[in-house]
């Protein structure tokens, strides 16, 4: 499963690609005299070598320096086949962190802001004869607080709860060749109680006369097929996949519905045909029917009671940082998960790569998703923070996996939050923005405390204490055994709810917890308690669970956290993924508690 073989965008797949990870010429430009001195100009050679997708601050880049460098340049030359009459060639970044500029054949062809979005240009317009050059200049400040970073940070070694900084490229680039009229994207939508989903599919070229055919399937089985007219560039229509069909009349688990212990997918296959029956463009996708909504104080997954029994997930790998060296490693990183008896993750301050939300869809594994956090408040943060989000929910609309969307944790980006009207305003927009744009999943208005109006009161509490400290367990046993308690007795000193907010019954989830220190090699580290064994590791895991499942106000978890990152060593894994303990002894802990009542 190498990225040189995986297609990078699994939610909308063509035949006719090319992956261009590998060898790229790179050079650093500390001086910014890159531009005035036209290195972005043909035949001009970079001084380096790197290993694209990766970033120059890691092992597997081939370069493996971590002093900060603002501005990176990157070259690649290649023959390619030129398109055909009647098609485009595309030019994909799945990422680049934070500014890019692409220039194809020495003419500026694109640019883009922001680390964790795709991108495209189209080439066609510069490609010439023979070899094929692109460039492309990328900044990314070390000392702008205002840019989303998430866990990257800004001042040398990486300590507390920062990590290494990443620069530049670090998912996949790659060409694709499309038709002029084509598929532009495509939005599926269960209406789960009406045995219906929600085609809302967008065109490029297309016009009266044209026609959309679709069909869905559930394996070979067709469930439904059909064909819309273009009238305009946007089709909207539904389709029903249920009634009438007496082997689906109950699409409850393990029918068609998408549930992590029964992870359904459906397959669609999209063709754009002109009014001769010729087809233009033809695109593969699939999506999971699945309703997620909140009722009587508990998450329900396909309107039944479901507790979330989530892992913290920072997405970090030791020899490529934000950049998993393969897919096997992020498969491996869900199948840990699902060994130890967790249902899903929180993917923490970073958007992750296309292709594990593809894996969590197919393996079943919930996914809470976030966004990388500015570290000030500015109006300047708060547009480059909704551009971000507007392009995460474009591209990961369709994932069955994801569930909740988390745009502010612990206050980071807002730190006057508990009284300061506008900050409460930002979190309050962003709640009422994503529901706006996506309507089937849930928002968390700021993860951990201070949250305004929200779908889930998320609580952090690590006042576990030491196994030692028996007086202060029982005091972080007391503050989450009640709804009340959970409310009213907060563990730090911020508020469970911004001044001017309350809770309104939404359910509760300690949605970070844990963090047990233990140190299995000679690295130094920190955790939230410690131990020395992986008995006494064991010991302290199921203490502290107790507390949790003790609790009669708690509908679910997420637990910190799945691995160690770097200085961090409070995870259920170490860095390089081995386990600390016995990890199905893990699972019987987290498997002796199956709530599904309603309260």
């Amino acid at each position: 499963m190498s990225r040189k073989n995986q297609y990078p965008r699994p939610q909308f797949v063509r035949s006719q690609w090319k992956n261009l990870n590998g060898t790229w010429e790179f050079a650093f430009d500390d001086a910014d005299r890159g531009i005035e001195e036209k290195w972005y100009e043909t035949g001009k050679h970079l001084d380096r070598e790197i290993q694209v997708p990766f970033v120059y601050q890691c092992e597997l880049s081939g370069i493996n320096d971590q002093t900060p460098h603002d501005i990176v340049w990157y070259k690649k030359r290649f023959s390619v086949e030129k398109p055909e009459e009647g098609k485009e060639l595309l030019l994909h970044f799945e990422a680049v962190d934070y500014e890019a500029v692409v220039y194809v054949n020495g003419q500026q062809a694109g640019k883009h802001t922001g680390g964790y979005t795709p991108f495209a240009v189209n080439m066609t317009p510069y490609l010439v004869e023979g070899e094929q050059e692109i460039t492309v200049r990328v900044y990314d400040s070390h000392t702008d607080e205002l840019i989303p970073r998430g866990k990257q940070f800004w001042d040398g070694d990486s300590r507390s709860i920062w990590y290494t900084n990443s620069t530049g490229i670090w998912q996949t680039v790659w060409l694709e060749w499309v038709p002029k009229k084509r598929l532009e994207g495509v939005r599926v939508t269960s209406l789960y109680d009406q045995g219906k989903v929600q085609m809302q599919c967008e065109g490029t070229g297309v016009c009266q006369g044209d026609c959309l055919h679709y069909q869905i399937r559930l394996k070979d089985k067709v469930l439904a097929e059909g064909s819309q007219v273009w009238l305009r560039d946007t089709l909207n229509f539904s389709v029903d996949i249920i009634n009438g069909r007496i082997f689906n009349t109950n699409y409850h688990e393990p029918g068609i519905s998408w549930t992590p212990e029964h992870p359904v997918l459906l397959d669609v296959e999209l063709e754009v045909r002109k009014e001769n029956g010729q087809t233009t463009d033809r695109v593969q996708s699939y999506f999971g029917f699945r309703k997620v909504h909140t009722e009587h104080g508990m998450v329900y997954l396909n309107n039944r009671p479901y507790y979330q029994k989530l892992v913290l997930d920072q997405g970090y790998w030791p020899q490529g940082l934000l950049t998993a060296p393969d897919d096997e490693a992020l498969v491996k990183d869900i199948e840990i998960a699902k060994a130890m008896g967790f249902n899903g993750c929180r993917k923490h301050q970073k958007v992750e790569e296309a292709r594990f939300l593809y894996w969590a869809d197919k393996l079943g594994f919930l996914v809470w998703g976030e966004c990388a956090a500015a570290t000030m408040y500015d109006r300047k943060a708060v547009n480059r923070t909704l551009k971000d989000w507007s392009e995460i929910m474009e591209r990961d609309y369709n994932h069955p996996c994801i569930v909740t969307w988390v745009p502010v944790n612990e206050s980071w980006g807002v730190p006057d939050i508990q009284r300061d009207k506008q900050q409460q305003s930002f979190s309050e927009t962003m709640y009422h923005y994503l529901h706006a744009v996506d309507n089937t999943r849930l928002v968390i208005s700021n993860d951990g405390w201070n949250m305004t109006v929200t779908d889930i009161c998320a609580i952090h509490n690590y006042s576990h204490g030491q196994k030692d400290e028996a007086e202060k367990y029982e005091e972080y046993k007391e503050m989450l055994a009640t709804t009340e308690n959970l409310i009213t007795q907060p563990p730090t000193c911020w508020d469970i709810y911004a001044k001017g907010y309350s809770h309104q019954g939404a359910p509760v989830l300690l949605t970070e917890f844990g963090g047990i220190g233990f140190k299995v090699s000679e690295q130094k580290g920190w955790g939230y308690s410690s131990v020395n064994s992986a008995e006494e590791f064991l010991e302290d895991y199921r203490r502290i669970m107790d507390a949790v499942y003790a609790s009669k106000g708690l509908w679910g978890y997420c637990y910190t956290q799945l691995t160690d990152v770097e200085q961090e060593i409070n995870g259920l894994v170490t860095y390089e993924r081995k386990p600390k303990c016995d990890l199905e002894e893990i699972k019987k802990i987290n498997d002796r508690y199956h709530r599904n009542r309603i309260g």
